[in-house]
């Protein structure tokens, strides 16, 4: 006996969709999401610098969004340090932002906290600190939780997936009706994959509308969802509903007008009408993605918004088409060899199609081949390839079952002569349990599950009359289970930095900060010579440590020719950034033996190379002065 697959209907495909996107966003939910990257500031993270600055300034990687409040300065007590006014100092290719200081800060560690929206639509926030005089205890935390994370963020993404799954059903859907079976218009089954797929997409897009408010970090409210219609995102939203407006008149025509339309030359006219009027509606839909997403954002925008509509086009075509498949080969036994054939077309040109634009937006989006594997992006990327080859040699097995099926007399014929008589039987029956006007309502019930029970084991028969059946069965619901992890995968892609902007932003902190230098330290060894005839000669050793900008403690010691400590009258040391025109901050030791000085108030306002000057008295009228450039991490 042929094993048999479980009975597997549209909504046992919408919850198979749903329980996996829970399953991968709670899995997923720590990847990176951050499209744009800070890439520097003034001051710098970590930064002492001796006097207040005038205000503080953020660059950016790519062009991002930032409201009213967006950068907030804090002084060590909580207070606001900023004026609270935001400046665009955007110039050309250099995003940058900033806001002015109040004068007269006091000393002490300042944080900056600040949030954006990238160009691509997603939240991005981070704090840093930096000292003014000498670092200090604060009283703020820098926040924990970024931007668009949380519980917050889980619905979010959440959501978007139901999105991505509800346009696939659509219009894969409404694609494998028209392109490959038009009977199954007529279909119960059919006609609730593409109407609860229009339903999912509807309502994961009001969803979207109103969590996109608190996702970006604004409060939730009326006021909030008036600013998120103004942005570019929110515009996309309110655009995909009203074209879903419009696929909700598509779809009444489909299983309504169309269905009914006897005559074959006005079928065609209708036919022609709905696929062009449905493809429209489905790039219009598709569109709402690449305008506010990762196509429009980046290299070569107005390229990579069609191919986005393309690839996502093509995806709905296959995968919606694969689910709409496999519901009518387990609800409607009499589906034709012809339309799984003609879908397998459909579905090889829409996988060349996926290839294609898949090339291209992986070279958009990763740029390099360090990028593929050393970045979350370029990892998940591998990923849904991998995926997409399992889904290939699935597919390959299901192609070998179709050409089984057209081989297949039976399939052609439909049922045999055996099976005929069977359902004959199975009508008398049937008949035989026809509930009279007067049998008690308990009995009446139990005739009705008898022909309910005679009923259900006909449509059995039917689907499992022939092994090529069932093995195609079997082989598209393994299709339908790797394209439902795909499709996850294919979600989290879109909300993972592109692994092109993650090594840029790397490349540019990298230029911004100051050489490497080692991590340990700062040991100098300088000989001098005042002149003097005796105790002229020498060498001063001078240590910094951690030898890093900050807080540093100095020791010097100083040696006469013979090696032995020699204790001179005076000894000055100053330090000087000239590049940043820092200087000379001078230090006083404190003498703590014959020649040791120490000092553990040497404050080192940023990294950079900074000119170490000492100067060395040994008599009244014998000195002088050494200097050395040493680079500060």
């Amino acid at each position: 006996m042929t094993a048999t697959a479980p009975r597997f209907g549209a909504a046992h495909v919408l919850r198979l969709l749903l329980v996996t996107a829970a399953l991968l966003a709670t899995v997923l939910s720590g990847t990176a999401n951050a499209h744009a990257a800070l890439t520097g500031s003034d001051p710098k993270d970590g930064a002492v610098v001796a006097t207040a600055p005038k205000g503080v300034t953020l660059t950016f990687s790519e062009q991002v969004a930032m409201g009213d409040d967006a950068i907030r300065v804090l002084e060590p007590s909580g207070k606001r340090a900023d004026t609270g006014e935001l400046r665009d100092l955007c110039s050309g290719a250099v995003v940058k932002y900033g806001v002015d200081l109040h004068a007269g800060l006091p000393h002490g560690t300042y944080t900056v906290a600040w949030r954006a929206v990238s160009a691509d639509s997603h939240p991005i926030s981070g704090a840093f600190t930096f000292s003014i005089g000498a670092p200090s205890k604060t009283t703020v935390a820098l926040p924990k939780e970024e931007a668009g994370g949380g519980t917050v963020g889980v619905l979010y993404g959440f959501a978007r997936y139901v999105s991505y799954a509800g346009f696939v059903l659509l219009v894969g859907g409404a694609a494998f009706v028209l392109a490959c079976w038009p009977r199954g218009a007529s279909v119960r089954a059919v006609q609730r994959v593409v109407v609860r797929g229009w339903a999912v997409l509807t309502a994961a897009t009001l969803a979207l509308l109103v969590l996109r408010a608190p996702y970006t970090g604004l409060p939730f409210g009326v006021g909030s969802l008036g600013a998120v219609l103004e942005t570019k995102t929110g515009a996309a939203l309110v655009s995909r509903l009203l074209l879903l407006g419009a696929a909700a008149l598509f779809v009444a025509v489909l299983f309504g007008a169309y269905t009914r339309r006897e005559d074959e030359t006005e079928k065609k006219d209708l036919t022609f009408g709905l696929a062009i009027g449905g493809t429209v509606v489905a790039a219009g839909i598709a569109g709402t993605w690449a305008l506010s997403e990762h196509a429009s954002a980046g290299l070569q925008p107005l390229v990579a918004m069609p191919v986005d509509i393309l690839h996502l086009l093509a995806m709905a075509a296959w995968l919606g088409g694969l689910a709409a498949l496999l519901v009518a080969l387990h609800r409607e036994p009499t589906i034709e060899g012809s339309a799984v054939r003609r879908f397998s077309r459909v579905a090889f040109g829409s996988v060349v199609v996926l290839a294609v634009t898949g090339v291209y937006q992986s070279w958009r989006q990763v740029g390099s081949w360090t990028a593929l594997t050393g970045t979350a992006y370029g990892r998940l990327l591998l990923l849904k390839v991998a995926l997409v080859a399992v889904l290939l040699a699935v597919a390959w097995i299901s192609r070998r079952w179709t050409r089984r099926l057209a081989e297949t007399a039976a399939v052609a014929a439909g049922v045999d002569e055996d099976e005929e008589r069977d359902e004959d039987e199975d009508e008398g029956a049937g008949e035989l349990v026809t509930v009279p006007d007067d049998v008690p309502e308990e009995r009446a019930a139990q005739l009705a599950r008898q022909r309910a029970a005679l009923a259900t084991a006909r449509a059995k028969r039917a689907r499992e009359a022939d092994p090529e059946r069932a093995g195609l069965r079997r082989s598209v619901l393994a299709e339908a289970s790797v394209a439902v992890v795909l499709l996850a995968v294919t979600t989290v892609l879109t909300t993972t930095e592109p692994g092109r902007t993650e090594e840029e932003a790397g490349r540019a902190q990298a230029s911004s900060s100051s050489p490497a230098v080692p991590d340990r330290p700062l040991d100098l060894r300088l000989p001098f010579d005042t002149g003097g005839a005796a105790n002229g000669k020498g060498t001063v050793r001078l240590t910094l440590d951690p030898g890093r900008s900050g807080r540093n403690t100095l020791h010097v010691f100083v040696t006469g020719a013979n090696g032995r400590p020699l204790d001179v009258p005076e000894l000055k040391v100053s330090y000087t950034l000239e590049s940043q025109q820092i200087g000379p901050l001078p230090v006083v030791p404190d003498r703590v033996t014959a020649g040791h000085w120490t000092s553990d108030r040497v404050q080192i306002p940023m990294p950079g190379e900074w000119r170490l000057r000492v100067t060395v008295r040994t008599s009244d009228i014998d000195q002088t002065t050494i200097d050395k450039n040493v680079k500060i991490g």
